[in-house]
């Protein structure tokens, strides 16, 4: 676990609210199956300290270690697939008021894992929750990435609308990456890499997980996000909300 300094156990200790109740998902889209460093892993570490600080239950993943079928529905073996871990992974996924994903750069993008793990999530945005919503409703989601390449921008401007699109409510700052020199050199955790002790990287990553625990209580303590105009039970059966098709003609 990564050390909080004086101000910031000082910033947990006077928080504005209690975050005791909520739940909090990392998953990791590391290409490294355990137990190899994931330096995705390390910088996450220092936004689940600031989450333990404040009594959030934390639960993290790796994705790679599980299998994960290939796909866009809720359990892919009944669409030929001999194994799929993905339903017992939702189950985590749906019992978290936070959901933070986690993803290297690879060629300017992120991972090839932290894409399935879209179309996974993707694969169930057709579940509703008990008001009717899309499931996702009434949760909140963030990310981190790192690399030794470009990309950390476009990785989480990617991730973020697709967690949007999906349901999730994405507070303000609602991402944060360490970048390492252009090419081969240290990575976040590596020895000299000055990853730890970067100053921005630190302030973002902090910005992020406040923000996030901030949304998180709002939403709970509102009983989730509104249902008004949004239900998708009383779209299908006609209800269009007073609203007609619009005449781009």
């Amino acid at each position: 676990m990564a050390e909080l300094s004086a101000f910031e156990q000082d910033l947990c200790a006077n928080a504005p609210a209690d975050y005791d109740d909520l739940t909090a998902l990392y998953l990791n889209c590391t290409l490294k199956p355990s137990p190899a460093l994931s330096h995705t892993q390390e910088l996450a570490e220092r936004s689940i300290a600031i989450m333990r600080a404040n009594g959030v239950t934390v639960d993290v993943i790796r994705a790679v270690d599980h299998t994960i079928a290939t796909g866009v529905y809720p359990d892919m073996t009944e669409h030929g697939a001999e194994r799929d871990v993905w339903p017992a992974l939702f189950e985590r996924v749906m019992a978290a008021d936070i959901l933070v994903l986690l993803t290297p750069i690879w060629l300017g993008e992120k991972s090839s894992v932290a894409t399935q793990v879209v179309e996974r999530l993707y694969g169930n945005s057709g579940e509703l929750n008990d008001r009717d919503q899309s499931a996702y409703y009434g949760r909140t989601a963030g990310c981190l990435v790192t690399g030794n390449e470009d990309g950390a921008k476009h990785c989480a401007m990617n991730l973020l609308y697709s967690l949007a699109h999906l349901g999730y409510v994405i507070p303000p700052q609602a991402d944060a990456a360490w970048l390492g020199g252009v090419g081969p050199g240290p990575s976040y955790a590596d020895e000299g890499s000055g990853g730890p002790e970067n100053d921005f990287t630190r302030r973002n990553t902090a910005f992020m997980t406040w923000n996030l625990l901030h949304t998180a209580r709002w939403l709970k303590d509102a009983g989730g996000f509104p249902a008004h105009g949004n239900q998708r039970s009383l779209w299908d059966a006609g209800c269009r909300f007073d609203h007609p098709n619009p005449d781009y003609r």
